[in-house]
This record gives C-alpha cells, structure tokens and sequence, in this order.
C-alpha cells in the first residue's frame, strides 16, 4: 500500500476524522502562558506564620512565563548529558520529541527505517547549538533482531539507555470484518510487539548499570481509551488498547521489583502529522479534511507533554496524560 517499508510508519498519537464543535541525577518549551496578576501558591516560610500562603505574581505574564521556564530547566537538569532513545523520530511526534530533549542536553538515539530526515534533523540541532546531540540510527522496528542490535549499539557505544519513549506505531486501514491478516500483523508487530521488546530491553539496560530513576513513555492515542465509529482503525484501536494495559501493566512489575523507574503513557488526539495522508493514501483529500475541520494538535504540543512529564520529580508517577484538540469531540 505504501510506496516503500519506510513510508508505512505512521506516528501513533493521531486518530482521524474526529469532527468538533469546538542511581539519581541531577525544552524550554517556549508554550507556557498565564494570565497577568496570577495567583501562586507558596509555603509559608516560619517567619511568616500568620500570613497568607497565597501570593500574587508580580505584573506581567512574561514574568511569570519567565519563571516557569526557570523551573522547567532546573527541573531537566539532572537529564543533561544522559541518553534517551525515541524510535520513529524520523518525522511527526517523534522528531518533535527528539528536538526538544536534544534543547534540554540529552544525548538522543533517534531511530527509523530510514535516517535521512534524522539526520537533516541532527544538522539542524547541532546548527542551532542546542547543547545536545542526535544521533541517527537505522532500525526496523518489525525485526527483533534489528531492535537487540541497536540497544547493543547503544551498550557499547554510548554506555547505555536512561529514557526510551516509545513513538513509533503503524495504522493500516484493515477492518474487522475485511482487513488483511498481513496487515493485523503488521500493526501488532509494531505497535505492540515492538513496544514491548523496546521496554523490555531499556530496563534490563538501566537494571545492569544500576539507573533506578529511568523512564519509560509510550506514545499512544485517545485510541487507546475508546473506540471511533471508523471502521478503519478499530484494529488500530485495539493495539493501542494495549498500549493502555502494557503501561500500566509496566508499573505494576516496576513497583514489584522495586524499581524507581518509572512508567507514563501520554495519549493524544488528533495531530496534525502526515498520520492521514498514509493512512488514506488513496484519497489524499480525505486526509487533508481530516486536519481541515478543526484547530488540531501539533507534534512540538506532545514534545512539551513529555518534557512536562520528564520534568516531575522523582517521587511523582505521572500515569497517564490523556490531550486532545479543545474543538475535538471524543
């Protein structure tokens, strides 16, 4: 269906069609706004007792956007210099991400079938002077054997992995009732069969180096949490069910081997990313109303709600982040 193994892959996050009515270490986002005399919360220090713990900020939202952005840098410090890898980072969501940790000082491993738009990419970042790297690497991510390779790269080359978000995913517009095995198959191994041994090897890399503040975050979609009335996508649908299970499922083993390494899922809805058009690639008008009847998410919206997400502290779990459009309905 796809001109070439490379233009299969799809990023996860989107689903189409949504009509609306509207060993602990120690991105600036630039989205962060808040309106003019917003209220903060302190706590009140000893020699305040009997004062209010409410203050406000002083004037304008730059200043308080100004100190946000403070708080998100010192807040992604102890990620500076450690390795994160983000598989499907060759366009969409997964370069977005891959741009925003490699501002933060990550080194970052992006993966793909083809690495010629992670590389340009990489060019881009070291150009800017952003104090991270990104490194390219070539992967099929439907190949085991590929992905054990890679995560050996990465063992001896670069030490190790400290985050591994999983981004890459697959939609074939195979139904229930008519779709092609080949193509179930191909969304399972993907989607879901990837993911895990992705997860699965992240671990073990942090495990054998003794990393017990890592993370791992899965790319999934709205998708994972209710099905559209498209017939298209319901198997779609249910890998990325699985990915819902898988996460929680992941921090459920994590806190039974008491491991501080933590395990997020963040869900959005309709992205504005190529995701359409290779899902309808034979009615590039109907991809092109699917990001036409609403204000849609942007991939950098999901990059900034995994720096959010990087930048808890590491006491606090972040479960699930479910984001949609404010105009999407479901």
């Amino acid at each position: 269906m796809w001109s070439s193994a490379e233009d299969r892959r799809v990023e996860p996050g989107p689903e189409v069609n949504q009509r609306g009515g509207g060993s602990r270490r120690g991105l600036d986002s630039g989205k962060l706004t808040t309106a003019a005399g917003a209220v903060i919360r302190v706590r009140p220090s000893p020699d305040d007792s009997g004062r209010s713990s409410v203050a406000l900020a002083p004037g304008s939202p730059s200043e308080v956007t100004g100190r946000l952005r403070t708080t998100t840098r010192a807040s992604m410090e102890r990620w500076r210099d450690r390795l994160a890898l983000v598989t499907g980072a060759s366009g969409g969501i997964g370069a977005a991400v891959a741009r925003a940790l490699v501002q933060q000082g990550l080194k970052v491993v992006g993966c793909a079938r083809t690495v010629g738009n992670i590389e340009e990419l990489a060019a881009e970042c070291k150009s800017a002077g952003y104090p991270g790297t990104l490194i390219p690497y070539r992967c099929d991510l439907s190949n085991e054997e590929d992905i054990l390779s890679m995560f050996s790269a990465v063992r001896s080359q670069h030490g190790g992995v400290d985050i591994c978000i999983n981004n890459a995913g697959l939609a074939r517009p195979d139904t229930l009732l008519s779709g092609s095995t080949s193509g179930w198959k191909d969304m399972f191994n993907v989607n879901v069969l990837a993911l895990s041994i992705c997860t699965r090897e992240a671990y073990q890399s942090m495990k054998e180096r003794n990393v017990d503040d890592g993370h791992i975050i899965n790319i999934n979609s709205m998708c994972g949490h209710r099905v559209p009335f498209q017939s298209e996508i319901h198997f779609y649908c249910a890998t990325k069910y699985a990915v819902t299970a898988l996460t929680e499922g992941l921090r459920q083993e994590l806190l039974e081997a008491q491991s501080h390494i933590r395990a997020t899922c963040i869900s959005p809805g309709l992205v504005e990313t190529q995701f359409a058009f290779k899902l309808h690639d034979k009615d590039p008008e109907k991809a092109a109303a699917t990001y036409e009847c609403i204000k849609c998410l942007r991939p950098e919206d999901v990059a900034d709600a995994v720096i959010y997400v990087l930048s808890s502290p590491p006491h606090v779990q972040i479960g699930d982040i479910q984001m949609r459009p404010t105009e999407q309905v479901t």
